[in-house]
């Protein structure tokens, strides 16, 4: 039997926000809403320059809301909180939540 090698953990450089692709393709205004996540994450104030946030199209996080979109990000995740989505005027309000300021 052979040794195998142990997982590695390794930290991104950069934040990323997880975006369901199931609701944003069902939801309507989905690309203004993306548009707008996009543009709040690469406009904070916190941000390293040359490391602005990603957005991930991810696979269904299993919530489905009729008339929403998913997000989340490592923070919200690791509190075991979802962030919907719709309208992209909440986009604000949700990248506060997502990528808080207090982040290491």
């Amino acid at each position: 039997m052979t040794k195998s090698a142990s997982a590695v953990t390794v930290r991104s450089r950069r934040e990323s926000v997880l975006v369901c692709r199931k609701c944003f393709k069902r939801v309507l205004g989905g690309s203004r809403i993306k548009r707008a996540l996009k543009s709040a994450a690469k406009g904070r104030r916190d941000a390293q320059p040359g490391r602005r946030p990603r957005l991930v199209m991810a696979g269904c996080f299993g919530i489905c809301p009729k008339r929403a979109v998913v997000v989340a990000s490592g923070t919200t995740l690791h509190r075991g909180e979802y962030i919907l989505l719709a309208d992209a005027d909440q986009v604000v309000d949700a990248v506060s939540l997502l990528m808080p300021a207090d982040r290491p």
